[in-house]
């Protein structure tokens, strides 16, 4: 909204200093600026009314060294990060952009899943929440919203490389590398980048050739199947990884943070063409809303480090998944989560592993047996006598590591 006033503003009357308005780095710094100040300062009168309300914490007690006294601690603290990304995303992004109106559809949908969740665990007394059927209906019904929109929607394109120009089509572009030349025009598509690959394209229609002549028609089908499975396992993992104070806040941050540096460079056609990656038109935009869940991870943290004064509840963590996995589709980067998102993925296998083992065991031996004291995996470094702090703190760390390892891919090939 202030775009628009402030553009307006220039415009007519050459208003000092509204110009600043047009560049996505000024935007995205205020955006995070606007995020922070706003979690931090207003995040304990959001704590206040949830106090007030009775919106406390109802701890299973698994047996861990501190875990009850977090008992009536408020949670659906998750209103606090929706709040801190969209009030920002509102103000300083263009929302007519589609990337945009996608992840304002993705906070919200994904928020409105976890806030049910929430409210039926605290209000209802209802430990189990929402049925994990409904969750995974949620979950299915957002990634068909995004496919569908990213596979129709005219201004979802990707510049490539062509030969001749194809109907309906943007003009060519006429690029010189050394003494030869090429031409680029923006085309639909479903090709993604891959990591690790000089020739770092995957086109997801490609993976039905077996099926001969006429196989690009089924396009849409394989698409839509990887973003659902994108969307739904991250959105899970993000969920899992909410068991202690700070873990998927502060490891939120770090994926935040190295996605809005992949989205400045596949919106920059002069960083993506040095890059060798997809130059994405008008994606330039989603780093004012990346700026915005960084600033709002953040300043969640002032409340959510140890010991917690709030907890994001399933209102925050399935948003943060959602938030984290939608992104990373649109940026054509969805194939990087497995080594981005390495703590969501470590922490989702690691329950997978101990269920797997324990049925496994109990049917062939008739004892069940378990591979890990207790999952997800920070349970179990809780049950070796580890403090949380230095499990969150090593959590981060890692997480770094596979941030600039997600980074550094962009030409290690």
């Amino acid at each position: 909204m202030l775009y628009y006033l402030f553009t307006w503003l220039d415009k007519m009357y050459d208003f000092p200093g509204a110009g600043v308005f047009q560049y996505i780095s000024f935007r995205t710094a205020m955006s995070i600026i606007f995020s922070l100040l706003f979690t931090t300062v207003y995040g304990s009168k959001l704590i206040s009314v949830l106090r007030a309300k009775q919106v406390g914490e109802t701890v299973r007690n698994l047996g861990l060294e501190g875990q009850m006294q977090k008992q009536g601690t408020p949670t659906m603290g998750g209103v606090i990060i929706l709040l801190g990304i969209l009030i920002p995303t509102l103000l300083f992004a263009k929302l007519e952009n589609i990337y945009v109106i996608l992840m304002l559809v993705t906070t919200v949908w994904m928020g409105v899943i976890g806030f049910i969740d929430d409210y039926i665990k605290v209000f209802k007394k209802d430990k189990e929440g929402l049925a994990g059927r409904f969750k995974i209906m949620g979950q299915v019904g957002l990634a068909l919203i995004i496919g569908w929109t990213m596979y129709f929607h005219p201004n979802i394109l990707v510049r490539q490389q062509v030969t001749l120009p194809t109907t309906n089509a943007s003009p060519l572009e006429v690029h010189q590398k050394g003494d030869s030349y090429y031409f680029t025009q923006n085309l639909k598509s479903t090709k993604t980048n891959i990591p690790f690959l000089k020739n770092n394209e995957l086109d997801y229609a490609r993976l039905l050739s077996f099926l001969g002549e006429g196989y690009e028609k089924y396009a849409l089908l394989v698409f839509l199947f990887f973003v659902v499975l994108i969307i739904t396992a991250v959105s899970n993992g993000a969920n899992i990884t909410d068991g202690i104070d700070g873990l998927a806040t502060g490891t939120s941050a770090i994926i935040g943070l190295t996605l809005a540096i992949l989205a400045y460079v596949s919106g920059n056609t002069i960083m993506a063409e040095y890059l060798n990656i997809m130059y994405i038109p008008n994606s330039g935009e989603l780093v004012i809303f990346a700026g915005a869940f960084v600033g709002a991870c953040v300043g969640f943290l002032w409340y959510n480090s140890y010991p917690a004064q709030v907890f994001m509840g399933d209102t925050g963590s399935l948003a943060i998944g959602g938030i984290i996995a939608v992104f990373a589709i649109m940026i054509r980067k969805e194939l990087l989560i497995p080594i981005l998102c390495g703590v969501f993925l470590i922490e989702n296998l690691s329950v997978i592993i101990q269920v797997s083992c324990f049925k496994y065991t109990k049917r062939r031996f008739g004892e069940g047996r378990r591979v890990f004291l207790m999952s997800p995996l920070h349970h179990h470094y809780q049950k070796r006598g580890y403090h949380e702090a230095k499990i969150v703190t090593r959590f981060w760390i890692i997480g770094i590591i596979l941030a600039i390892l997600t980074i550094v891919t962009l030409k290690l090939r």
